[in-house]
């Protein structure tokens, strides 16, 4: 039944997926069901709902962005950089969170699902200092977006995008945007099977 609902999904994103893709999209799926029970990834437990919740959610932004290097900030059970790495293959994909316990689920679930454009790493985002900086550095977890950038901003491509997943229009977050990042655009985002609001916010370090 997922199988369908998830094709269907697809399909009214716009988006083309192989088959064999889309069964690896059910198999991670199953797996966050089954790391779910011990090690509490997510909150959301009925397969079902977090089929609409977090994969489709994750595959709504996959037309917008677009980059050689991505980061997910916050990575927590791998939503939205493993649906990424896997719909996007020559994008090569950091998961970035400071919980050992989701590092090691997704560090299982990249082996177990052959995902060779994935990268894991276990640190708080203010304490990591990488070699390179990144196209795309995204997030669906921080609470703010001046938190976001401030803590993540500094890992962005001079011309790169930072890119924050949000429910409701952010009038309040954006008025309060710090002066080294610039608003490029808000996309309103229609998740199949979710009523709710979602939009997908880009910030660019001003120059």
């Amino acid at each position: 039944m997922n199988g369908d609902l998830l094709a269907h999904g697809i399909a009214k994103l716009g988006l083309s997926v192989p088959e064999a893709t889309q069964h690896r999209l059910l198999d991670y799926l199953a797996l966050v069901e089954k790391w779910n029970r011990v090690f509490n990834l997510t909150a959301v437990r009925d397969p079902k709902d977090m089929l609409y919740r977090h994969l489709l959610d994750s595959l709504a932004i996959v037309p917008y962005v677009s980059a050689r290097l991505a980061l997910d900030v916050g990575s927590g059970a791998g939503f939205p950089g493993i649906p990424l790495a896997m719909v996007r293959p020559q994008t090569q994909v950091t998961l970035l969170d400071s919980s050992q316990k989701k590092t090691a689920f997704l560090q299982q679930t990249a082996i177990e699902l052959g995902l060779t454009n994935i990268t894991v790493v276990c640190k708080r985002v203010e304490s990591w200092w990488p070699e390179r900086r990144f196209d795309l550095v995204i997030s669906r977890a921080f609470s703010g977006l001046s938190e976001f950038a401030e803590a993540a901003g500094r890992l962005c491509a001079v011309n790169g995008i930072l890119a924050a997943m949000k429910g409701v229009y952010p009038h309040e977050e954006l008025a309060q945007l710090p002066p080294k990042f610039k608003l490029e655009r808000v996309i309103s985002l229609t998740v199949p099977g979710l009523s709710e609001a979602r939009h997908l916010v880009l910030l660019r370090p001003a120059h």
